[in-house]
């Protein structure tokens, strides 16, 4: 059972350009990716949703990139 979760980390820059270039590769030859974070292995499946959220809040912009999945029941 998952409890509830909102955690972010930030990484260096060395270290998101590597985790983003697996991600690529994953999204290229249509496989899950696997991350870890904060101590959480997560599988994110190879059919997951992906959108991109902008917001803004006083003159400060957020650029989220974010997958959606469900857990197998």
């Amino acid at each position: 059972m998952t409890t509830d979760r909102d955690v972010t980390k930030t990484y260096s820059r060395k270290h998101t350009i590597q985790k983003l270039e697996r991600l690529v590769e994953s999204l290229k030859e249509g496989k899950a990716f696997t991350i870890q974070i904060a101590g959480e292995r997560l599988r994110i499946p190879a059919t997951t949703g992906f959108s991109i959220e902008h917001d803004v809040a006083d003159g400060e912009h957020e650029l989220e990139f974010q997958f959606r999945w469900r857990d197998k029941d």
